[in-house]
């Protein structure tokens, strides 16, 4: 009898210690495609920090891989069962007969471009027929500049030459011994790039602006046996955009809180957290609902991807036509938005890191 008692005892101090919601904590690998942990990276560790991964019932560990590609190549083996990809080489994965779909769009618009030193001679991007553009991998920027090479005329395969540059102070040192001409790279590794010390200039193409950048996307296999996950990572980490986006400085500080990597060396705090803020606002207009023209937070506006895909179409980015339909879902979005976002931006606005 005392026997049972003490285990009947033993069982309620085990469960008030672990409520059920984390007692079955579900293990959540997500790619993410870039190497760095930048300040891109804060909607995790916002999310992280706040326990709204916590609250879903998931425990969220980020994988760096090097490019889209490799991100898209992991989820198609089922290393990983979700990452934050981009859409060209989704496209092309997609025409090789891999079924899996974007179920939460992250960057509304597009977050890669074309840019040349400041005081570079370059002025428009047909200036850069037998120039050399560094990308961070034979990735998915890759798939990008090759379609805006084509845009402007020239043949992406003879007219220029990529060549791999890694990210932020390494990208800077080949464009600062101008082992490059000009930079084909996203928002945040530019403004990294800038921190380092080397001012850039865009090269215009306005036309690309509204192109859907990356997004979290599955097998759709995967988006039937794991749904409430799916849809727990996007919703964290919909709140975790909305907090980075009221709050950018809270943000920087609890991403090297959560993540210590991505915490600068050689510098001090003060200058850290407003080099890393700079760089976190340099995604934020990427992030907005207003940029793709929706209203809910991973909204996939299919027009702007059908727009996209027959650009790179046109461009031979891909060899055949892909309707939107088959890549992006917004099935999820609704149960995704279940949350007060007023309440998110209140508690970004009043706090206060401690």
């Amino acid at each position: 009898m005392k026997r049972t008692v003490a285990t009947l005892s033993a069982c309620i101090v085990i469960v008030t210690l672990c409520p059920p919601a984390l007692c079955q904590m579900s293990k959540v690998r997500v790619g993410f495609c870039a190497r760095t942990i930048s300040s891109g990276t804060s909607p995790f560790a916002v999310a992280t920090k706040m326990g709204w991964f916590r609250e879903e019932g998931i425990e969220v560990n980020l994988v760096t891989l090097a490019g889209s590609s490799d991100c898209v190549k992991s989820v198609t083996t089922k290393e990983i069962p979700f990452a934050l990809a981009a859409v060209e080489p989704h496209a092309v994965a997609y025409l090789q007969g891999i079924k899996m779909k974007t179920f939460y769009t992250a960057y509304q618009g597009n977050i890669y471009q074309l840019a040349v030193p400041a005081d570079s001679f370059i002025q428009k991007i047909a200036d850069l027929r037998g120039k050399t553009i560094g990308v961070i991998s034979l990735g998915g920027g890759v798939l990008f500049a090759k379609a805006i090479i084509a845009m402007a005329g020239m043949d992406p395969e003879k007219d220029v030459k990529f060549v791999v540059v890694g990210e932020g102070a390494q990208t800077a040192a080949m464009v600062r011994t101008k082992q490059v001409d000009a930079l084909c790279q996203f928002d945040t590794q530019y403004a990294l790039v800038e921190n380092a010390g080397i001012k850039l200039r865009m090269l215009n193409a306005r036309e690309i602006e509204r192109f859907p950048g990356n997004g979290f996307l599955a097998l759709e296999d995967t988006l039937k046996t794991r749904r409430k996950d799916a849809v727990a990572l996007a919703r964290g980490y919909a709140k975790g955009t909305l907090f980075a986006i009221n709050n950018p400085e809270a943000a920087v500080r609890m991403l090297y809180e959560v993540f210590p990597e991505a915490r600068p060396t050689g510098k001090d705090e003060a200058t850290a957290v407003r080099d890393d803020t700079r760089v976190l606002q340099a995604r934020i207009p990427n992030w907005t609902l207003e940029k793709g023209g929706v209203k809910r937070w991973g909204e996939s506006s299919e027009a702007n991807y059908t727009e996209y895909l027959d650009f790179l179409l046109k461009w031979g980015v891909i060899k055949e036509k892909v309707a939107a339909q088959d890549l992006i879902t917004n099935e999820l979005i609704d149960e995704v938005n279940r949350f007060d976002s007023n309440k998110i931006v209140g508690e970004a606005k009043t706090y206060r890191f401690k």
